[in-house]
Parts: C-alpha cells; sequence; structure tokens
C-alpha cells in the first residue's frame, strides 16, 4: 500500500527501530526491493534521487514505483531523496510521489529555512511529507549519489542547537543530519558521532534519518538506531549486490540479459533483507508473510497425500 513517511516513521521513532530508504533506479532493483519488504513484512521506504536521474527519469522511475508500492501487501513509501531544486520536487509531487526531501543543504541557514519551509507547505497540500537536511552529508569519491567532496567533514555537522528552530521554522516530517556519516562506500571506517545523534532526537520531535548508510558496521547502524535514528538510506549496497550477482551468472552461463535479470532480483532482495532485520523493521508491518508459490505447491502435495491415504483406508 501507497503511504508517507509519518505513517512509516512514527512508529519507528515510538518503538526504537528503523526503516530503510532503497533507491530503486530500475525495475529490477525495485523488485527485489519489495519482494524483501514483503517477505520480512517490513514498511520501506523506495524511491530515487535527482542525482540518480539521468540512469532513470523521474516520470519513468514513476510509472513502475507507484503502481508497485500500491499493489504491495506491506506499506511502501515512494521517497524523492536529495531533490536539488524546485521544480524537481513539484514535478515528483505532481507525478504521485508520497514523500520528497529537499536539500538546500549546501545553502545559508536562513535560505535553507525559507526554502524548505515553502516547500514543506505544498508537499502537505498533496498529502505528501517532506525531509530536510541541516548540516551536510558529504560524499566518499566515486559516490553515485553526490560529488561534495568535504576535507573536514565535521565543519558541516548538524548543529543541535539549531535543530529544534529548524523544524518548528520549516514544519519538516523528518530530519536528515550530519554526524560523521557520507554518501557512497567509505574507504576508510567512519566516526559517527553518537552523542550528537542523542542529543538532537531529545531536541527534535520528528524522526531522524541518516543518510550514507552503505558500509557501515552492524554495530554502526545498532548503536545510531538506538540513539535515534529512524530512516537509514541505503543504496550503494544493494547496487553492488546486483550488479556482483549479474557478473557470476554471465560467467557462468554466457547468456543473455533475461538470465540477468532473475539473479540481480533474488540478490537485491537478500541484501534489502538483511538490512530490514538488522534495522529490526521485520515484522512491523503486521500481517502474515505471503505465500510463495513453492510454499502452495508444497502444500498441495501434503493435501493430496492425506487425501490419498484417506481413501485407500
Amino acid at each position: 500500500m501507497l503511504v508517507n513517511m509519518n505513517e512509516v516513521l512514527r512508529p519507528a521513532k515510538e518503538n526504537h527501530y528503523a526503516v530503510g530508504l532503497f533507491n530503486a533506479v530500475n525495475l529490477e532493483l525495485a523488485r527485489g526491493i519489495i519482494a524483501a519488504a514483503e517477505s520480512t513484512r517490513s514498511p520501506v521506504i523506495m524511491g530515487t534521487a535527482e542525482i540518480l536521474l539521468p540512469y532513470g527519469p523521474l516520470d519513468e522511475v514513476s510509472y513502475y514505483l507507484i503502481p508497485m508500492a500500491k499493489k504491495a501487501s506491506v506499506p511502501v513509501v515512494v521517497h524523492l531523496d536529495h531533490g536539488l531544486t524546485y521544480d524537481t520536487c513539484i514535478k515528483a509531487l505532481k507525478l504521485g510521489f508520497s514523500s520528497i526531501m529537499y536539500d538546500c543543504s549546501t545553502d545559508s541557514y536562513e535560505e535553507n529555512v525559507r526554502k524548505v519551509k515553502e516547500m514543506a507547505d505544498i508537499a502537505h497540500s498533496y498529502g505528501a511529507t517532506i525531509e530536510g537536511e541541516l548540516g551536510h552529508v558529504g560524499d566518499n569519491e566515486g559516490s553515485a549519489e553526490g560529488s561534495s567532496h568535504l576535507a573536514d567533514p565535521s565543519q558541516f555537522f548538524t548543529d543541535p542547537k539549531l535543530a529544534k528552530d529548524f523544524v518548528d521554522k520549516t514544519g519538516v516530517d523528518a530530519l536528515a543530519i550530519a554526524v560523521g556519516n557520507a554518501h557512497g562506500a567509505y574507504k576508510l571506517p567512519p566516526k559517527l558521532d553518537f552523542e550528537r545523534i542523542r542529543t538532537i532526537a531529545k531536541t527534535v520531535d520528528v524522526p531522524l534519518v541518516l543518510h550514507g548508510g552503505s558500509g557501515l558496521t552492524d554495530n554502526d547502524f545498532k548503536q545510531a538506531i538506538k540513539e535515534g535514528i529512524s530512516k537509514v538510506n541505503i543504496f550503494t549496497d544493494i547496487n553492488v549486490a546486483a550488479v556482483e550477482a549479474e557478473f557470476k551468472k554471465f560467467q557462468s552461463m554466457d547468456k543473455g540479459l533475461i538470465d540477468l535479470i532473475p539473479a540481480a532480483v533474488e540478490a537485491v532482495k537478500q541484501e534489502s533483507m538483511k538490512k530490514m532485520e538488522l534495522f529490526s523493521s521485520n515484522g512491523k508491518a503486521g500481517g502474515a508473510a505471503p505465500v510463495s508459490a513453492d510454499n502452495i505447491e508444497m502444500i498441495t502435495k501434503l493435501v493430496a497425500a492425506e487425501v490419498a491415504k484417506y481413501l485407500n483406508k
């Protein structure tokens, strides 16, 4: 079912787990993400980012993301991540995205507040939610999600003293914070400022977002969620998992694209499931897991066997 961020992040904040955002720039990624969410009974946030639009144009991505979210048996948010321009955010809302992020974090504080407040009012008029960023999350070298490589990221960490003011003035539904995290694959182990996360979580009443989740350790995730993170963004891990599976399949079979697609979908599913279980969002969607075709076949055989036993008595 298609929902906005409040419907999945508010329960996450209240119950101390996190919901993953997984970017899906093609159908294989989207299929794997949805399959993982339904298998683990996890709410999920699925979308794309403005910097990824050359790989999957926004309108084309919307053609599969939104119908898939509506058909899913678990809550699915369709989210534009790191919307960098007014026009892109408006387009996403008009296409039916249920959530957007308007990233004005490189502007002055005053301009960030002004622009995000304006967009928040518009997003809410659509029934959509909005995420803002205070401080600035940089990028590791080679990141597909950005190109702002910061010499000293700590200079751009989120100021806890400004966090409440920013949330109150803008009306954002979620706040992305910079605490030592970065987009892309980490070359050196990051050092997250857990005390800063804890302080900000106590200061604001909206869910906090950790960008640049791929490459963090399991302990990093667990501690960050414990201190107040409610949404974790993942792309590099599922992106790499898909291509590694395709490469392995191609080497072993030396066949065409249709032989690679199932491998990519399954790899994305498995990697996404790992994250959902790590974030403790599994089981939070409620209901029983859907019965797979394999299980239906097995149950049918068992029933047939029992019927045969009864008839042969």
